[in-house]
């Protein structure tokens, strides 16, 4: 069987080893948590795991995506706080268009090799 098989040890390792195909899998997993909650923890994991082990550019990308989890998070919160209190019914709709937002910039930055610009913004 060749290395290069879908089904290959190594190409399993490429995507849980820090780099590129694994920033890409955990903004995939950020994606998926829309309809599988559980995914954007494991992605979540998967970035503290992997950082502080890979190229600078790549590094930015992981404290982006750490970032994304624990603001997302946070937004999300206190959007249902205040859709508890009427003031905030669209409030969950808006973090996960942020949310959605940053993963689809990040993919596009990731697929360019490029770093993200400024990985500790509260914005886009």
């Amino acid at each position: 069987m060749d290395n290069q098989d879908q089904g290959s040890p190594d190409n399993l390792n490429a995507w849980i080893s820090p780099g590129v195909s694994n920033v890409k899998l955990i903004y995939l997993l950020y994606l998926v948590s829309f309809v599988l909650g559980i995914s954007g923890i494991v992605g979540v994991v998967f970035a503290y795991v992997n950082r502080g082990q890979s190229e600078d550019w790549i590094e930015t990308h992981y404290t982006y995506l750490i970032r994304t989890f624990w603001i997302g998070l946070l937004y999300l919160l206190v959007a249902l706080v205040l859709a508890v209190m009427i003031i905030g019914l669209l409030l969950p709709f808006a973090v996960a268009v942020w949310v959605i937002v940053r993963c689809v910039i990040g993919l596009q930055k990731v697929a360019r090799r490029e770093a993200i610009s400024n990985p500790r913004t509260w914005w886009i």
